[in-house]
């Protein structure tokens, strides 16, 4: 099998699809039942990490983790063990933010302890998460105000800075500004599931946006059929883009990539069809 197409985030060599951490975690999208279901027989180190394996063999080795009280920082250790082959780890920290944080600033000891645990932890790229990110977005004077402390911090460091958003201005705003970023994540799929605006003004967004963009959520967190969701993203983004995925099993892992090398190539897709009664006459 063909290796994964690689591009580059900040001078970091990065493969173009993403590990992404939600399903390991039942961040599902969809019921309570459903996550404990996940967290039951996905949760853990080992089912992890050999999803992981799966795709670090096939030369996808970068990972966007959350970097909380998981099993995945195992995983991921225990991966890069049996493949004797490291990971780019991309991390989205949160940081707190108050009536406060857009006048005075954030917490500079909260940001150092927790970019400080950020290096210990071998993160190459680090991005302030949508949840301090988009909070800090100023759509009247057009800025990410108090970022560019963060974003230096970080370069101090040693990491490469980025911006996890959901909103659209954001990638706008700092390419405006200059923002000292890399990268963002952004929201992005055929359905516009969780999305604010209009497919094609994201697409057009991040057609014209000045640094490589993550794309997450391609296959609207299972809404949206592997062929359906992929065949979409990979046709209407950069080379120098990503595309973040998410599975539950080796199984899937080694389906989407496979799938997203026969479409990247333009070539029939070679996944197996899922076989049922009423497709027996065909």
């Amino acid at each position: 099998m063909d290796k994964f197409p690689r591009t580059e985030v900040g001078g970091i060599s990065v493969s173009r699809m993403i590990i992404g951490t939600n399903w390991f975690l039942g961040y599902t999208h969809c019921t309570g039942g459903k996550t404990r279901a996940v967290e039951r027989l996905v949760t853990n180190t080992q089912s992890v990490a050999d999803i992981i394996e799966v795709f670090v063999r096939a030369g996808v080795d970068t990972i966007m983790c959350p970097h909380t009280d998981t099993c995945i920082p195992d995983a991921i250790d225990e991966a890069q063990q049996r493949t004797g082959e490291g990971l780019v780890v991309v991390s989205t920290p949160s940081f707190t933010t108050g009536p406060r944080t857009p006048f005075d600033g954030f917490d500079l000891g909260e940001v150092e302890r927790i970019l400080d645990a950020e290096v210990a932890k071998g993160v190459s790229i680090c991005m302030p998460h949508t949840s301090t990110t988009d909070a800090m977005v100023d759509k009247c004077t057009r800025e990410i105000r108090q970022m560019d402390t963060i974003c230096e911090m970080i370069r101090e460091r040693g990491m490469v800075p980025g911006l996890s958003t959901h909103i659209p201005e954001t990638v706008v705003y700092a390419d405006e500004t200059g923002l000292d970023v890399e990268t963002y994540i952004q929201l992005f799929n055929s359905m516009g599931f969780l999305m604010q605006i209009e497919v094609d003004w994201v697409a057009n967004l991040i057609q014209k946006a000045k640094k490589p963009v993550m794309t997450i959520k391609p296959m609207a967190a299972g809404q949206i059929r592997p062929l359906q969701a992929l065949t979409f993203v990979w046709n209407t983004i950069r080379d120098c883009d990503m595309v973040t995925v998410g599975t539950m099993a080796p199984e899937e892992a080694q389906e989407l990539v496979e799938l997203s090398l026969d479409i990247l190539s333009r070539r029939p897709s070679s996944a197996e069809l899922q076989k049922t009664r009423s497709k027996a006459t065909l």
